[in-house]
């Protein structure tokens, strides 16, 4: 029996496979590859500029005393936006979810209000966000005015960092809700039955009955909020330019390879890269210990 036909038929799902895979190493490894090239050369990105290899000079740059500083902030920052956006997104979705699961009234609206952020996409939203905190009549100012108070939100870093870190939560908490009220819909009702039987009722169940079930859906909701939020570039571009101190290991790639007067591709690179060990290291750290988890749920 030839599930694929026989002769040259047996080569047609061979063919279709290998149109997405040129596109992946054109579009995909290739660039990756590329960056990892640049990462070891003094290329500026001019047109006609002639670069050469210069070993580990880039990375001596950015891990060198004069960079430091900034260097060190950026990871800083990255940092404590990754834990604020895990941490808060995770638990606004999973108690969403936990609302919407219970059959309310109206849930499907809810649902899709929830998710509607999601779809506005970055650009969207960032700019919803411009007009709702610019200082000269805005509604957030004007409702803060209303109160007899005023705040610059863009004006002040404490403020800005905040900003982006709430517009971040608000846009991708959807996404999370959506995930773990796929896992809530799995557990079986006959598993609250019996735990009700046992005793195990409201936060008892929670922690004994749906936390372990839904193990799987956090573990995925942590891994993507962990990644998405040390690689958030777009919404901080959108709302403030990294203006105001609010630039992060990731949008430090670009300021490296874009920035006015500082365009250099190979530093830009450098970073880059330090950036992906960056994520993969600390993806590979939470992953270890959420699977250990689920193990042990």
């Amino acid at each position: 029996m030839y599930p694929f036909g026989k002769g040259k038929a047996r080569l047609i799902p061979y063919l279709y496979l290998s149109i997405p895979l040129l596109l992946y190493v054109v579009f995909g490894f290739g660039p990756s590859l590329v960056t990892v090239l640049f990462s070891f050369t003094d290329a500026t990105g001019v047109r006609g500029q002639e670069w050469s290899f210069i070993g580990f000079d880039n990375y001596k740059t950015f891990f060198g005393a004069s960079n430091a500083g900034d260097r060190m902030d950026a990871i800083g920052r990255s940092l404590y936006f990754a834990f604020a956006v895990v941490i808060i997104q995770n638990a606004v979705g999973l108690f969403m979810a936990i609302l919407i699961n219970k059959k309310l009234k109206g849930d499907k609206l809810y649902r899709a209000v929830f998710f509607l952020p999601v779809v506005l996409g970055v650009t969207v939203s960032g700019l919803i966000w411009q007009l709702v905190a610019n200082p000269l009549g805005g509604p957030a100012q004007s409702l803060l005015n209303f109160f007899g108070t005023s705040s610059n939100f863009f004006g002040d870093y404490n403020i800005a960092f905040e900003l982006i870190i709430f517009v971040q939560i608000w846009m991708y908490m959807g996404y999370s809700m959506t995930i773990f009220l796929a896992g809530l819909q799995s557990i079986p009702s006959d598993l609250y039955e019996a735990g009700y039987m046992d005793g195990a009722s409201g936060w008892k169940a929670f922690t004994n009955i749906t936390f372990p079930m839904i193990a799987p859906s956090f573990t995925v909701n942590m891994l993507l909020s962990i990644i998405g939020a040390l690689q958030t570039f777009d919404i901080i571009y959108v709302l403030t330019g990294g203006k105001f101190n609010t630039t992060t290991l990731a949008f430090d790639v670009y300021a490296t390879a874009f920035g006015t007067g500082t365009a250099d591709y190979g530093l830009a690179s450098a970073v880059a890269m330090i950036q992906f060990l960056f994520v993969f290291t600390i993806s590979m750290v939470a992953l270890f210990y959420l699977r250990r988890r689920e193990v042990e749920a």
